[in-house]
């Protein structure tokens, strides 16, 4: 089981974080990702496993004027 912004899922495994983050419908250019407290680098998205007991935060960004 992991958490992403306080919601407590059960990802396929194994599984990256970038599979997951395309699993849930995110955006990977709009986003930033934050893994057990610390900003996770976009090119690392593709090569991190996501590992029972991990917490993400994610934000999206949206534009406007």
């Amino acid at each position: 089981m992991i958490k992403i912004n306080g919601n407590a899922i059960h990802p396929a495994d194994p599984c990256t974080v970038e599979t997951l983050l395309l699993e849930q419908g995110y955006s990977l250019q709009r986003i930033a990702v934050e893994r057990n407290g610390e900003i996770l680098p976009k090119s690392r998205y593709a090569d991190t496993p996501v590992q029972d007991g991990d917490a993400y935060e994610i934000v999206s960004f949206v534009g406007g004027g």
